[in-house]
């Protein structure tokens, strides 16, 4: 089964640390809680934090709920290990074959 066209392969992924680079949150750093690959929007924890009204149901008692809204990956860098900083992300095969993200800004391995 091949990927639909205007899907691209995300560099990100749940539990990774990411920086914010444009938007109305830029700069925040936060953990991916969650990707949703066919729409390239990952949510992220306390950024892009919108109110929702809910209704009462039979398990949660409703009201105004703050909670996280997905963003797009672009407006994302993964955070470098070593500065904190915002990097691109490179792949490298390590001698024991296995494919590993590694940040380009400082050539730190991401995947551990």
């Amino acid at each position: 089964m091949t990927a639909h066209p205007d899907h691209q392969k995300l560099r990100i992924r749940k539990g990774d640390k990411v920086v914010v680079i444009s938007g109305k949150d830029k700069g925040k750093k936060g953990e991916i809680l969650r990707v949703l690959p066919t729409e390239a929007r990952a949510v992220v924890q306390g950024v892009n934090v919108v109110k929702r009204h809910t209704k009462p149901t039979q398990t949660n008692q409703g009201g105004i709920v703050e909670k996280e809204a997905p963003i797009h990956v672009s407006n994302l860098a993964i955070e470098d290990p070593r500065d904190g900083k915002p990097s691109r992300i490179g792949f490298k095969v390590l001698e024991d074959g296995r494919k590993v993200r590694v940040a380009k800004r400082s050539g730190d391995v991401i995947d551990v």
